[in-house]
């Protein structure tokens, strides 16, 4: 037998709204689920309605992507398909989401670039006016259109219109999927089995209504995801820590503490797939000068390298949470750097409380709160916080 999960009550609705106005909410995931318990014709079942959705999904981004309009995830559907009308509403949505974040990182890309192209300008007038030739190494930037999203995996990004998590009673698993399949009235009923670790982190905690159900290696994967409330900002008197992204360690305090390396075997494995990466790169380009059709060409891209990069962010999620245990009081102040930060996890940005103080980085002074200023010669992005108080 299984039930539906309860949904929250009045008392529960204002309880929550009287949290906002001392803490954050934050959405946490949980490590995906695998469906083994499942049997064969019900993932078969699963794997025909994906087989359906995934290139219709496909249409849908390319179309936000070429489209001179923002992605509008409520726009009316444009192609036919033998979905309902509740599974098309998901993959409409679902494809918004994406182009909608190609579109910002094109944008953020296309940016750089023209801030590049002012550089090598001004470097170039400079060198002119001088009377000197200007560095042979320093080529003029080039910008290379982005390719759109091609979609390989299949996954479906659900709400409870489509897939609904159901408590499970009187029964060795701990939930039922409720999954809507091409047949109506005829949904899925999948069994999920926890393994010690979910049961830990979902203890006490209510389920959010969206779900996402993923394959990989043959092999369906369920990712649950539930609300925290996280102080909404640290103490004024709060000590002060500084934090620097790196490559060779991840993470450096002013306390001369470092937390992750890239010493070691994972350097090894680094270098190891760039010379794997760039010979497949002379091989394609050789290719492509004889002839071979685009869809024929050999990918740079390998299951090692994409082992090697969860890994690699594994290693810094890591780091971050035994930063965080280490100063769990402390306002954390680092500088957003493009070359590093984007490569620490939300959970760094979610958890901590930061600022950037009046006069700790001379190009941040004379800046309000919430604008952002780039700071020459290493065009360092830096960031004033909103409703983070300045340190004295």
């Amino acid at each position: 037998m299984s039930r539906k999960l309860e949904k929250a009550t009045e008392e529960d609705k204002k309880q929550r709204k009287r949290k906002r106005a001392t803490k954050q909410t934050i959405t946490r995931a949980v490590t995906p689920i695998g469906l083994v318990e499942a049997t064969p014709g019900k993932l078969a079942a699963l794997d025909q309605m994906m087989a359906i959705y995934l290139p219709l999904c496909q249409q849908y981004t390319t179309l936000f992507c070429t489209q001179e309009a923002s992605p509008d995830k409520y726009t009316d559907a444009v192609f036919e398909t033998d979905l309902s009308d509740r599974l098309h509403r998901v993959a409409i949505q679902q494809a918004a989401g994406i182009a909608k974040s190609w579109r910002t990182n094109r944008q953020a890309a296309y940016e750089a670039y023209l801030e590049d192209l002012a550089d090598y300008a001004g470097a170039k007038a400079k060198a002119e006016a001088q009377g000197r030739k200007q560095t042979p190494k320093r080529k003029e930037p080039e910008w290379r259109e982005w390719n759109l999203p091609e979609l390989r995996v299949p996954v479906i990004q659900a709400n409870a219109n489509v897939v609904v998590v159901e408590k499970a009673e009187d029964s060795t698993f701990d939930y039922w999927l409720r999954i809507s399949t091409l047949e109506k009235g005829n949904p899925l009923r999948v069994p999920v089995k926890l393994a010690s670790y979910h049961k830990e982190v979902l203890k006490d905690r209510s389920l959010n209504t969206s779900t996402m159900l993923h394959k990989r290696n043959g092999v369906w994967w369920l990712t649950l995801s539930c609300e925290e409330d996280v102080p909404l900002q640290t103490e004024v008197s709060a000590p002060v820590v500084g934090v620097d992204v790196g490559i060779a360690h991840f993470i450096t305090t002013s306390t001369n503490k470092e937390y992750g390396s890239f010493h070691g075997k994972m350097a090894w494995q680094h270098k190891r797939e760039r010379e794997k990466r760039r010979r497949k790169a002379k091989l394609r380009a050789c290719l492509e000068k004889k002839g071979v059709p685009k869809d024929k060409l050999p990918s740079t891209r390998s299951e090692t390298s994409q082992r090697l990069s969860r890994h690699v962010k594994q290693e810094i999620n890591r780091a971050v949470n035994e930063l965080i245990k280490d100063h769990p009081d402390a306002r954390l102040i680092y500088e957003d750097q493009s070359a590093g930060l984007h490569a620490l996890p939300c959970s760094f940005h979610e958890r901590v409380s930061v600022c950037f103080p009046t006069g700790a980085y001379p190009r941040a002074a004379g800046l309000g709160r919430g604008q952002t200023g780039y700071g020459r010669p290493h065009r360092r992005r830096c960031v004033l916080f909103p409703g983070v108080p300045p340190l004295s």
